[in-house]
């Protein structure tokens, strides 16, 4: 027959039983790591530099002159930039205006190094990339025809707003 004292020492085993085995069991869940990545492209860093023809004497050859957008895009973005007629456009024709007088410079500003194809707004042909995820410089090409420098001497300017869409 067991007395209190073993019958307190077999209690404690007993249950020491049943917290090793409670101890042994175990329980899984799962949970997820998650992130949403938006779509985004902006204009970065110094996001322009000026297309700048320089200084030139009145002439009757065209004049060239570059300048570049600064972009960044998420990875695989599709996007398109526009570029507006600038502030001193007739109709379609972008102008460079005098800085004091009325007369203007007419010029165009182009996709390619030939010139060839014209910068449009987004509507009709905007220039088209798709996003790396680093910041891309995007050339803009421009060209004052021949004969448009015979004009009264002084500064020339115009402002145009490119806009990127994605």
């Amino acid at each position: 027959m067991l007395n209190f004292k073993q019958l307190g020492a077999a209690s404690a085993v007993a249950l020491g039983l049943v917290f090793s085995a409670t101890a042994a069991t175990t329980d899984t869940t799962d949970f997820k790591v998650k992130i949403t990545i938006t779509e985004s492209c902006k204009f970065t860093g110094a996001k322009a530099t000026d297309v700048d023809f320089g200084t030139t004497a009145r002439s009757v050859d065209a004049a060239d002159a570059s300048g570049s957008l600064l972009v960044t895009c998420t990875k695989g973005t599709p996007f398109k930039i526009g570029l507006n007629n600038g502030l001193n456009a007739s109709g379609s024709q972008r102008n460079m205006k005098h800085s004091t007088t009325s007369d203007t410079i007419p010029y165009g500003l182009f996709t390619n190094t030939g010139r060839t194809t014209a910068w449009g707004d987004l509507s009709t042909t905007p220039f088209s990339g798709t996003g790396t995820a680093a910041e891309v410089s995007i050339p803009v090409y421009g060209r004052v025809p021949t004969g448009a420098t015979n004009v009264p001497a002084g500064a020339y300017e115009d402002t145009v707003t490119a806009t990127i869409s994605y």
